[in-house]
């Protein structure tokens, strides 16, 4: 299902983020570039965000991440306040709770496939204590991701990950973000370089990890093609109140 706009959720959904009365600028003095009122989205929901370039998605994103601090009004993840948080504090959230697929993958180049996946637990005790619980050591944790996102080619696994094709590092990126199982995966264009058959194929691998790990998804993308295999559609632009809008 896919109602189209839906900002908010029944009163008794559990809300992994909840928003009201969101306002960030980029400076003290500048103009507000994001307003949001009221945005819920539930557990284990997997939410398709869309919005032309300037409605506001990037700094939506790093907000929910963590890295940027909103000016005014509540944004909770996960139960967290996030505007109560300093930098230090919010870095430390992100890390245990928030796995983020970029783009542009930013995957590590001199590292392994296996060691790019692993990297969570280098910075989160509680990823690396669900990554042990759920598999017994770090690197059949990581392997059991690869199989279940069809990367298992035990040839490829101890190789930079340079050496892989763009939809290989794709699954590599997806599988580090999953590790762990954060409560919240954010998903920036990841599926950008792929071809269309490809990209419906990796949305589904995705949700179906999400399932597994209990993950919420939040999803950006231009590909409309891709929005009916998700639970709902947020079009930013139509949200967003500010004046300007930004990133």
């Amino acid at each position: 299902m896919n109602p189209g706009v839906a900002a908010t959720l029944e009163p008794d959904a559990e809300a992994v983020i909840r928003i009201r009365d969101l306002a960030f600028r980029w400076s003290p003095r500048g103009p507000v570039v994001l307003a949001l009122d009221a945005l819920d989205v539930a557990a284990g929901e997997r939410v398709f965000i869309e919005g032309p370039s300037g409605s506001g998605k990037s700094t939506l994103l790093s907000l929910l991440a963590g890295v940027a601090r909103p000016a005014g009004g509540e944004l909770r993840v996960l139960g967290q306040a996030l505007g109560d948080l300093n930098g230090p504090q919010r870095d430390r959230f992100r890390a245990d709770q928030v796995g983020y697929i970029f783009q542009m993958f930013n995957l590590i180049p001199y590292l392994s496939v296996v060691e790019n996946v692993v990297l969570p637990a280098r910075f989160s005790a509680g990823r690396r204590a669900r990554a042990l619980a759920r598999s017994g050591t770090l690197g059949a944790e990581a392997l059991r991701l690869l199989t279940d996102l069809d990367l298992a080619d035990a040839d490829l696994l101890h190789r930079p990950v340079t050496d892989l094709s763009v939809g290989q590092q794709q699954r590599v990126a997806a599988a580090r973000a999953l590790f762990g199982a954060p409560g919240l995966l954010i998903a920036d264009e990841p599926t950008s370089a792929l071809d269309a058959d490809r990209r419906e194929a990796f949305v589904r691998l995705l949700f179906e990890e999400c399932r597994q790990a209990r993950s919420t998804l939040v999803f950006v993308s231009h590909d409309a093609a891709l929005e009916p295999l998700f639970d709902r559609t947020i079009r930013l632009a139509e949200v967003n109140g500010a004046g300007r809008r930004g990133g």
